[in-house]
């Protein structure tokens, strides 16, 4: 398993500006904010064959995120594409540093792709660009929430999040969020604008006119694998104690189980997971602790992978399928049991997570291991 590298360049970012302010690269203008975002990009641009992209990173704190998102911006300059990385978040005055720097960026380019809708800075830039091109690649399963929002008129509002979404720094916002609704809406029929959607997930119910193009990670798969298929299962982890949306020890007993049950050696962690969480999984399970340096789409197609990948409602059982297609890796699936949810989940909570899971093509569902959890 690859260890996760740190290399700096001479801004201490890991990536080389490049020519973000010439040639073709500024007429198409991403930007993500995660690894999985920026993976979506490259699969974006394999299939719509769009060349020199200027790649803009805006660097959140978390390190394990900024570890993956240094190494995702080399494979992504690897592919030709310029990767601008701003410290977006490296202050008070950082917002408006890298605000006043894009914005000549935003002016020129011709098409937008983002990678998260419901992102602040992201819907502030939006307000910046004339593009009349907007493209929304996944950022997870949130999608599906975006789709479906953004179908039925309604504010721009993560799933999990509890509450009115109504606190000071929301109403501030609310002009921006408003306007990337509007933005992101598909025109009237003969409009000028056109929005696209590249997704690996279920968008049944996207509005009309929008050009939904379906993610097949055909990018992941030619660059990488086959794998190398071991016995032991991998258990894939989740950040859904970090959201505050399942008990912590719920989550740890249901883990214990599934190892047992299935007879699995490693547990990937989710980038968002804590070290205490993490620290105590290791201890009460005897699982092996992988923080992956890359998308475990990535990793997984990379390989050594197990013979069995088993997770909880995720992003992965709809992109694992897909990016392990091929192979003889089976992909399953466990539900989340209403009795694992804390009181400050969110009512619409269990909802989308079952939606998640019912609508997962090409895994195994597996039956409750609540029960025993919850002893």
């Amino acid at each position: 398993m690859p260890r996760q590298r740190d290399r700096t360049g001479p801004a201490g970012d890991g990536t080389s500006p490049g020519p973000a302010d010439t040639g073709t690269g500024t007429r198409t203008l991403a930007f993500v904010e995660s690894p999985a975002q920026l993976l979506n990009v490259l699969e974006w641009a394999h299939s719509a064959d769009a060349a020199a992209l200027t790649v803009v990173v805006l660097a959140p704190h978390d390190p394990m995120t900024r570890g993956q998102l240094r190494r995702m911006a080399e494979l992504a300059r690897d592919e030709g594409h310029t990767v601008r990385w701003e410290e977006a978040r490296g202050g008070p005055t950082a917002p408006l540093r890298t605000i006043g720097g894009l914005t000549p960026l935003l002016r020129r380019a011709r098409r937008v792709v983002i990678g998260d809708p419901f992102s602040r800075y992201v819907q502030l830039l939006l307000t910046l660009t004339a593009a009349r091109d907007l493209v929304v690649v996944d950022d997870g399963t949130a999608t599906m929430e975006f789709v479906s929002q953004l179908a039925r008129g309604e504010r721009l509002v993560r799933w999990h999040r509890h509450g009115s979404g109504r606190g000071p720094r929301d109403l501030v916002f609310a002009p921006f969020a408003a306007t990337t609704r509007r933005r992101l809406t598909p025109p009237p029929e003969g409009g000028r604008r056109s929005v696209g959607l590249f997704s690996s997930m279920p968008v049944d119910d996207a509005p009309e006119g929008i050009r939904v193009t379906a993610n097949e990670f055909a990018w992941t798969r030619r660059r990488f694998g086959p794998p190398r298929v071991m016995e032991a299962a991998d258990i894939v982890g989740t950040s859904l104690v970090e959201t505050g949306v399942v008990a912590p020890d719920r989550y740890l007993a249901a883990v214990g189980t599934l190892a047992r049950t299935h007879g699995a050696a490693r547990y990937f962690a989710h980038r968002r997971e804590s070290t205490e969480k993490l620290r105590r999984l290791a201890s009460e399970t005897g699982l092996e602790v992988v923080r992956p340096d890359l998308p475990l789409e990535l990793i997984a197609r990379r390989g050594p992978v197990g013979r069995l990948i088993v997770s909880f409602p995720s992003t992965v059982v709809h992109t694992l399928p897909l990016a392990l297609r091929g192979t003889e890796v089976r992909v399953a699936v466990c539900d989340i049991d209403p009795r694992w949810l804390t009181a400050h989940a969110s009512p619409r909570a269990q909802g989308f997570l079952d939606g998640v899971t019912g609508t997962a093509r090409d895994v195994q569902r597996l039956p409750f291991v609540q029960r025993m959890a919850a002893g």
